[in-house]
């Protein structure tokens, strides 16, 4: 204990000293390894929380703002498009139904064209031969081969398939648009909500650290008070437990906002931390219809559109299941030219190749009569979907509804928490004001100075936690609606 108070200069009377070390171990900051924190506080000007282990670990914890890079919602927004994975998922799959829609409506009604062609050598031994002179030749044979041609099918009937083909392509791209547009809002949602959390947690840290110099404040008072002889050595030590707490306080929510802002910066795509930069337009007030805001979410909810889209391209799909029933008319044509030489062991001389042309025109009529009730089973799979696709659109339109009423009362409630909050905020401290200056005058406690000042330290988090409430609600709200309020 006296290397702690010789360590950074103090004088303090020995018997007073002393006293402190024996009230210290009674109420047992000594065992917690906090003794040498108390005995500083309580009994010498100097010693204030900067001097302390717990603001160490607060100097530790506060990031440079400057080095941190800041975000707007807005551009948050906009790069978490980017590079999430929902997002790139949604256009993946809206390029794939584009590429469809192409196929089923232009590429089903012009002919398939195919060009091919092939070469061969072919060796086959033979019986030598004897010349007059009696000199034997070999009797071998080569053979050299060479085809081409063009081919061409055209669907001339596909038993309203390609019809179906076509309008069941064009459900899928419109589901595939609307999922575009429902995951650019729920991912946008997401990246506000966490927005929110990195803007709430800067101004939670304000908050504490406010809380902390006004337990250094009362800390000074309590410690020239007990110097003055108008204070008893218990207000300087409830004074330091009050100032510990507010440093535990203001590290808590230090590792949140760095919780905050190191999950924004994983949305945005950025390394390290990204801080949210704050904008007096997120406070500005609101005024809805909420009669009219139903309607709207009903009609234009991209939550309702994509399920509605993708109920339309399950039943178009079951209509195309449905032409198997009827037959094909494909006509066809192809033409091509092959020849060969061939090449004799005995005679080396070879033949010129002479490509012969070859034409065909063909006309085929296909009508699958019964294939193993393979057609039932695609088209009751087909049908099934297109139940379970009408169901979730039903539910869609009914959780939307449900979830417009939340966030209406979430609004609501945050709107009126808001109010309230600056009320007791104003209350708060103007009641600490009156405490602090009957204390300075000894008409009060210590104990009505530090109740006071934990009121204004909690009023001013529940100020902050219904401003991102109103926030967040609204935010839920927008992405209920499809668009900004």
């Amino acid at each position: 204990m006296n290397s702690c108070w010789n360590a950074v200069g103090m004088t303090v009377p020995p018997r007073r000293r002393a006293d402190a070390v024996r009230l210290l171990a009674r109420t047992g900051l000594a065992r917690a390894g906090l003794a040498g924190l108390a005995g500083l506080a309580a009994l010498a000007p100097g010693a204030l929380a900067a001097q302390t282990p717990a603001a160490a670990a607060v100097a530790r914890l506060t990031p440079d703002t400057l080095a941190r890079p800041a975000v707007t919602l807005a551009d948050a927004i906009r790069r978490a498009e980017q590079v999430q994975p929902s997002v790139a998922q949604a256009r993946g799959n809206v390029r794939s139904a584009e590429a469809r829609t192409r196929s089923a409506t232009l590429g089903a009604y012009l002919p398939d064209v195919n060009f091919s062609t092939s070469g061969s050598n072919n060796y086959s031994g033979g019986d030598a031969t004897t010349t007059a002179s009696g000199q034997v030749i070999p009797g071998g044979r080569t053979v050299n081969s060479f085809n081409t041609g063009v081919s061409a099918s055209l669907d001339l009937f596909t038993g309203f398939r390609r019809g179906a083909d076509a309008r069941a392509a064009r459900a899928s791209e419109t589901a595939a648009d609307a999922s575009l547009v429902n995951a650019r809002f729920q991912q946008a949602l997401t990246t506000t909500n966490t927005f929110f959390d990195a803007l709430s947690a800067q101004q939670l840290v304000s908050a504490r650290e406010a809380g902390v110099r006004r337990a250094e404040e009362q800390l000074k008072v309590s410690v020239a008070k007990l110097q003055a002889g108008s204070a008893t050595r218990s207000d300087s030590l409830r004074s330091t437990v009050t100032l510990g707490t507010a440093q535990l306080q203001l590290i808590q929510a230090q590792v949140q906002l760095a919780t905050a802002e190191a999950n924004l910066a994983r949305l945005v795509g950025a390394p390290g931390r990204v801080r949210a930069a704050d904008d007096s337009a997120f406070y500005r007030p609101v005024v809805l219809d909420t009669a009219a805001l139903r309607a709207e979410a009903l009609a234009q909810s991209p939550q309702v559109q994509s399920a509605t889209a993708s109920a339309a391209a399950a039943a178009a799909a079951e209509r195309a299941a449905r032409a198997a029933y009827w037959p094909s008319l494909t006509l066809g044509g192809s033409l091509g030219w092959n020849g060969s030489d061939a090449v004799r062991s005995n005679n080396p001389s070879p033949n010129l190749f002479d490509l012969n042309p070859n034409r065909q025109v063909s006309l085929r009529l296909s009508w699958s009569l019964f294939n193993g009730f393979q057609r039932e089973q695609t088209i009751a799979q087909q049908a099934a979907t297109a139940d379970v696709a009408e169901a979730q659109a039903a539910d869609a339109r009914r959780q939307v509804e449900a979830g417009l009423v939340a966030a209406l009362a979430q609004l609501d409630a945050a709107h009126a928490q808001v109010a309230i909050t600056q009320t007791s905020v104003a209350a708060a401290r103007e009641d600490l004001r009156v405490v602090q200056e009957r204390y300075r005058l000894g008409a009060s406690t210590i104990v009505d100075v530090l109740t006071s000042q934990e009121n204004l330290n909690q009023a001013e988090v529940d100020v902050v936690n219904a401003r991102y409430a109103f926030l967040r609600a609204k935010a839920q709200l927008e992405a209920l609606i499809g668009r900004p309020l």
